[in-house]
């Protein structure tokens, strides 16, 4: 769902008092238009694209590479990102180095869902669905949030501006002593309040839902369609998932350490107020991450196809998964979503990401 909520200057000017301060460009001064000398010169000895992570994401292979000039160059830039982007009419990976200004760039993780991972939102059983849709599949999202994204957060935090995760919903009674957000600054004290409030919620539901059905009734003319009308491949309803699952407060999850400075995005608030917020703040830049590649990181109120419209996006290839039903790896469905989104969008990668202390 996208609601909107009021503007709430006070609650920003609270949030930010309580940030590193950084410049702001004038919004009167007038942005002249530079040329971009789009000069692809071959690249002779390629550095190798997603290659860290090969059992999350299966690396990027292709002959034909070229290296163009900076596309941005913050003035005292300290964070170095090289990204790359496919062009069918170049018919090969273009790469491109960026220097920007840490101080100007958000990280956002999207969905990460804490979900069977040992703070009490669960997947109900036998049949019932949620994040990568079985308790196999969380478990191994979890497990590349604490191999990959957490030591990404650890190493950005204190140098980016703002690091943040984008959650379902909006704002609660619970969630807002745990986390930061553009509302609500917790303490130590709220938020071990929060988290116990949070657990004896989360394990008080009944996480169960009905079985596969035995037996329905197929149409004659249209059996295939009847079928699948009976038994979807995905039912995320009432009756396998029980109602009041998804009301639920759905925390980040327990392989990600949350700073107290981390802030909670909520969908429910529009991007319009994300967005309002992010310039606010002086952000220019983008690191993106999260779940699902194909789903939720291009789509929701912190998705790519939001923020790029006002913001210079970097999806982050390896700190993310795409969903992949039908098998027991995410590798190949991860590889052809960010494959896909680099038709229009700058990838780049954990180790691409290169702070400099000046």
């Amino acid at each position: 769902m996208n609601m909107t909520i009021p503007f709430n200057r006070r609650a920003l000017l609270r949030f930010a008092a309580t940030s590193t301060i950084c410049s702001h460009v004038n919004s009167s001064q007038a942005v002249e238009k530079s040329t971009y000398t789009n000069n692809l010169k071959p690249v002779r000895v390629a550095r190798p694209i997603l290659s860290d992570f090969p059992h999350y994401v299966e690396p990027i292979r292709c002959e034909t590479r070229f290296e163009s000039p900076p596309l941005i160059q913050d003035p005292d830039g300290d964070l170095h990102v090289r990204a790359w982007r496919w062009s069918y009419n170049a018919r090969g990976i273009i790469e491109i180095p960026n220097q920007l200004l840490a101080n100007r760039t958000a990280v956002i993780v999207v969905h990460p869902w804490g979900i069977d991972d040992g703070q009490g939102w669960r997947t109900p059983e036998p049949a019932g669905v949620a994040f990568q849709c079985t308790p196999q599949k969380n478990r191994l999202v979890l497990q590349h949030a604490r191999d990959v994204i957490n030591p990404l957060l650890k190493r950005l935090r204190g140098k980016a501006r703002l690091i943040a995760y984008s959650l379902p919903g909006l704002e609660d009674s619970t969630r807002d002593k745990i986390y930061r957000s553009w509302n609500s600054q917790p303490t130590v004290a709220t938020r071990a309040e929060g988290m116990k409030e949070l657990r004896n919620k989360l394990n008080s539901f009944p996480y169960q839902g009905d079985s596969i059905p035995k037996s329905f009734q197929i149409d004659p003319e249209r059996p295939v369609e009847s079928y699948f009308k009976s038994f979807p491949g995905l039912d995320a309803s009432a009756k396998y998932d029980h109602a009041g699952f998804w009301e639920l407060p759905v925390p980040v999850m327990s392989s990600i350490d949350v700073a107290i400075s981390d802030l909670a995005i909520y969908d429910g608030d529009g991007y319009s107020i994300l967005r309002d917020h992010l310039k606010q703040m002086g952000i220019r830049h983008i690191l993106l991450a999260g779940y699902n590649t194909d789903m939720c990181v291009c789509k929701t109120t912190a998705g790519y196809e939001n923020l790029q419209k006002d913001f210079n996006v970097f999806l982050v290839g390896d700190a993310t998964i795409a969903t992949f039903p039908g098998q027991d790896s995410p590798r190949h469905a991860t590889n052809a979503s960010v494959s896909f989104a680099a038709l229009n969008l700058l990838i780049t990668q954990c180790s691409w990401i290169e702070s400099k202390t000046r």
